[in-house]
């Protein structure tokens, strides 16, 4: 199977910590993450400070970053003057993000849905002005925690617009964490045979334990990124219900992508450990509990 898995851990990962990293330490794990071989990052969020506190040093950490660093990152942004002022800093990766579901966008964002989408070309104007690319996020593409399930071809609608034209990407996130993996793997299909030029990528949460499961049902209908966060760390503060990413340590022991060696999980498992002690955060990869086994005979247990 062969998908880029990028950790979000910075990102969506932080957001329902409370606690703000300093911007060292975030540069720390960035670095980290990149030499243990993980090929993308989501680094930070142009969100309101005083809403998300945990992404409020997101300017300060992208621009002590460097190009090259740079261009595997990737920052979530939802108006253009967002994508302004993280360009401005470096950045030139941008996520641009909102939900399928009004209700959902009026909480996280606070407008409907398609004044999100009326903004958009603006905000790949001023992406592409930069040399940058822009994906278009579509926060609840299966179900929402005030309205319910989300209708697909409302995803599809939005994914036709010709006013989302000029993003490279189109990410689907499954925010609640309530998909299975039918449902994915339909969506993916439906998604991309819409629009083929662009790379689909899958957001998923492991709220009722599928979370490995639907990652693996996305690739298998041509996802070609996926994400994670560093011991299943996340959620989403203004959607209710919603609880930690998918463990990117899962992801690529499931996936076997070419860069993931027992040193390289070796070396995820020990950032994780650091990361979430300081956060105060539980471990719910099944993969890392794995590595720390005394199954001695088997190559990806730590010794």
């Amino acid at each position: 199977m062969t998908a880029l898995l990028r950790d979000v851990t910075l990102r969506d990962g932080l957001q329902l910590t409370g606690k703000v990293l300093p911007t060292e330490q975030k540069v720390d794990v960035v670095r980290r993450l990149l030499a243990a071989g993980v090929p993308a990052l989501e680094i930070g969020s142009m969100a309101r400070p005083d809403l998300v506190p945990p992404m409020a040093n997101s300017l300060e950490l992208i621009a002590a970053l460097t190009p090259d660093e740079l261009a595997k990152c990737w920052v979530w942004v939802a108006m253009p003057r967002h994508v302004e002022k993280a360009a401005a800093a470096g950045a030139r990766n941008f996520q641009y993000c909102f939900s399928v579901s009004d209700a959902h966008n009026k909480a996280n964002i606070g407008r409907d849905t398609d004044t999100s989408v009326a903004a958009m070309p603006d905000a790949i104007r001023l992406a592409q002005e930069v040399g940058g690319a822009i994906q278009l996020c579509l926060a609840t593409s299966f179900t929402c925690p005030f309205d319910g399930p989300v209708d697909p071809q409302r995803v599809l609608a939005i994914a036709r617009d010709p006013r989302t034209e000029g993003a490279t990407d189109i990410v689907l996130a499954d925010t609640l964490g309530q998909a299975h993996p039918g449902q994915v793997s339909a969506l993916v299909t439906a998604v991309r045979e819409s629009t083929p030029a662009r790379r689909i990528v899958f957001h998923g949460h492991d709220t009722w334990g599928m979370g490995v499961a639907n990652t693996l049902a996305a690739v298998a209908a041509g996802a070609g990124m996926v994400d994670g966060a560093l011991g299943g760390l996340g959620g989403c503060p203004f959607a209710p219900g919603a609880s930690g990413n998918t463990a990117s340590e899962d992801i690529a022991f499931a996936t076997r992508p070419d860069w993931f060696t027992p040193a390289a999980l070796a070396s995820l498992v020990g950032l994780t450990e650091e990361l979430l002690t300081d956060l105060s955060e539980p471990n719910r990869s099944r993969t890392a509990e794995g590595a720390r086994s005394k199954a001695g005979a088997f190559d990806w247990v730590i010794r």
